[in-house]
């Protein structure tokens, strides 16, 4: 695992933050040490692929990068006749993707990896979708048709596991949780420079949102179901069933 030290440098640090090749090269090291909770999410999402993955069905992974979570279901489906569909626009990801797909040994569903807008995508008799930290880079405009073609596509009893970068209603709470969230990335090993420099990068290009307004969204879409079931500091994932 290559380590991320590309807001070290202050040539990119004065760049908006992009899925460039430098990014997809100490990907996983950043994952790892900028958002609490994201090896809880990918565990999860294997538990949930077992129990909620239909046969003849497909399985939508929107925004993929590295394919975490395409791995995670593609080892725990145990439905048959299921197709996997990654989904990344960023050509430096979607190659690291493949060579990690083609990595795991006896995988049983195929598995598709595009390189395309997520928004470009027909959604078919999908049983599971997942979108990891991948919405909170859509125009605040485009979210809701995007949930919502999800939701079209989805068979009856399937599941979107829906992460993001959220924004707490109370403004105190809010402070402090970013305050947290500054000292995780300080244990593990990341300056102050490098905070402030990722934090600048990420302006206007990741913009999170409520709790409660991702929930009314998916409830909008017509998910039955829908709920938080992990937060840590301003970071949640949720799921909601079809």
């Amino acid at each position: 695992m290559s380590r991320d030290t590309i807001y070290e440098s202050d040539q990119l640090g004065a760049l908006p933050f992009e899925f460039s090749e430098e990014v997809a090269r100490v990907f996983p090291d950043m994952l790892k040490r900028s958002i609490p909770g994201y090896a809880a999410t990918i565990q999860a999402i294997g538990s949930l692929a077992s129990k909620y993955v239909q046969a003849d069905s497909r399985c939508y992974d929107l925004g993929c990068s590295l394919g975490a979570a395409t791995v995670a279901m593609l080892k725990n489906i145990d439905a048959t006749g299921c197709r996997i569909v990654a989904v990344d626009n960023a050509a430096a990801m979607v190659g690291r993707c493949r060579e990690v797909v083609q990595a795991v040994p006896n995988a049983g569903p195929s598995v598709s990896v595009l390189e395309a807008n997520i928004q470009d995508v027909e959604i078919t008799r999908a049983s599971m979708v997942v979108m990891n930290y991948t919405l909170q880079f859509l125009p605040l405009e485009e979210r809701p048709s995007m949930i919502g073609k999800i939701a079209k596509g989805m068979s009856e009893g399937g599941v979107l596991v829906l992460s993001e970068k959220v924004v707490d209603e109370d403004p105190s709470i809010e402070a402090l949780l970013v305050e947290l969230h500054h000292e995780f990335k300080r244990r593990n090993a990341y300056s102050e420079l490098e905070i402030a420099r990722k934090r600048a990068a990420l302006e206007n290009v990741l913009v999170p949102e409520t709790v409660p307004a991702h929930i009314a969204r998916l409830k909008d879409a017509g998910f039955r179901h829908a709920a938080v079931w992990l937060r840590y500091l301003n970071f949640v994932s949720l799921i909601a069933i079809r």
